[in-house]
């Protein structure tokens, strides 16, 4: 707790001073100063309650009481790290377990799931970073993003998992026939910055035969999607079928409910050959005791209160409310989501599909407003998204789309235009059917 409590002004004027320009605050122009929160709401420093609509992180419900209290019991008794023998981390890798296909058994744990792009080689494999820096590798390859509104292939089309997975094989043979190998694909198991989007049935499945046929394995993305968000199961991949099982998962964020804390899981033979290298892994915060207490608390939290279930009751209900707010509204091109990960596309034209940047950007500023959290995600920003915590409620999904707020969406319309991002000096549209920041990267070695 900070020992002196300053007034808006002055904490924003001392974070203008002292805070690297390139840590960003949600709502820059005109910041909300967050003091307490408690499940799905924030509170400001003048006592104002908003519904937070974006804090996947904080997964069970900010400052969850079974979450603190485990927390605190473990510090008062012991963290050390995890060379040292202890029960938790054993037994949090048993219920993680659990939770996986049998031949995902070996758990990596960390302190950080910084898939936001901290160290070269990561920003190196992810799209939306480096065509912002110093461009793509030679070594990097992007498979267009599976997106069946705005992409190559799209709802009308018979077989769409096959199509994109088949234009997965185009660069795989491309790969080869430079005399390269494939080393792995990344892919996040639901597109999230590239939109909120929602892979077609059977694409997984297809992708991975593809990438073992060639020699790489298959690396599913959970931090923004695992424990539950989607409702039906608990790791988003799942969702491909029980025939598809990728060879490495990573997760975090929600992992520790705001709590560093992630992890990746693998086979016993993908572990073997990084034992075999004789180099110790050793993380100084991975896997010590507090930490595995929180994820031990999470996951009971999850089971206790069914937030799975609560997750496909609430998120269905909230995707039904924004398909009659789409009636209405020709802003709205399309509604797209399962459990609790949704996505609102926004577009000036609904037959072209242009991205409404602007008028995305307003609806964020003016249901800041009405004391409600959103943000925006998408290769151009125009994609609102709703990743809650999981305690979201009924009554929460009513106030998203209440009268008040079905009036901004009817303001913005014709008031709205489209931002498209340069890429070497060119303008990328909707015409050229792909995602300029988004994609599912293949390195080859």
């Amino acid at each position: 707790i900070a020992l002196k409590m300053f007034r808006k002004e002055e904490t924003l004027a001392m974070r203008n001073k002292l805070i690297g320009k390139s840590c960003r605050l949600f709502y820059s122009d005109d910041p909300v100063k967050i003091v307490k929160a408690k499940g799905q709401y924030l509170y400001d420093e003048n006592g104002q309650q908003y519904l937070d609509c974006i804090s996947n992180v904080q997964h069970v419900g900010h400052c969850h009481p079974s979450v603190t209290q485990a927390a605190t019991a473990q510090m008062e008794l012991l963290n050390a790290n995890a060379r040292f023998l202890h029960d938790n981390i054993v037994q949090y890798a048993n219920r993680l377990a659990a939770t996986l296909p049998d031949k995902l058994s070996v758990f990596y744990f960390v302190n950080s799931g910084a898939y936001h792009g901290h160290l070269t080689s990561l920003i190196d494999i992810s799209p939306y970073k480096f065509r912002k820096l110093t461009g793509q590798k030679e070594w990097v390859h992007v498979a267009p993003l599976p997106d069946t509104y705005r992409g190559v292939y799209r709802e009308d089309h018979p077989d769409p998992a096959q199509a994109y997975a088949d234009t997965v094989k185009d660069v795989i043979d491309k790969v080869q026939l430079k005399g390269r190998k494939v080393g792995a694909f990344f892919a996040e198991s639901l597109p999230s910055v590239g939109g909120q989007i929602l892979l077609p049935k059977g694409y997984s499945t297809k992708v991975a035969e593809y990438v073992h046929s060639a020699g790489g394995v298959f690396v599913a993305d959970e931090v923004q999607t695992g424990f539950g968000r989607v409702g039906s199961h608990f790791w988003a991949f799942q969702l491909q079928g029980e025939d598809f099982c990728p060879d490495i998962v990573t997760m975090g964020k929600p992992m520790g409910n705001g709590h560093p804390l992630a992890c990746l899981v693998t086979t016993v033979e993908i572990a073997g050959a990084f034992t075999a290298n004789g180099v110790e892994y050793f993380n100084t915060f991975g896997g010590n005791p507090v930490s595995c207490a929180i994820g031990l608390a999470v996951l009971d939290v999850i089971e206790k209160e069914d937030l799975r279930g609560n997750a496909s009751r609430v998120g269905a209900y909230l995707v039904d409310l924004l398909k009659q707010l789409q009636t209405n509204h020709p802003i709205i091109g399309d509604v797209r989501g399962v459990g609790l990960f949704v996505g609102l596309e926004l577009v000036t034209d609904k037959e072209q599909r242009t991205p409404a940047t602007d008028g995305a950007a307003q609806v964020v500023r003016r249901l800041k407003d009405k004391r409600i959290c959103v943000s925006t995600d998408g290769p151009w920003e125009n994609v609102i998204k709703f990743k809650p915590p999981m305690c979201f409620r009924m009554e929460d999904a009513k106030l998203v789309i209440s009268p008040t707020v079905k009036c901004i969406f009817s303001d913005i319309v014709g008031n709205t235009r489209t931002v498209f991002p340069q890429i070497n000096g060119r303008h990328h549209g909707r015409k050229q059917g792909m995602h300029p920041h988004s994609g599912h990267s293949i390195p080859n070695h």
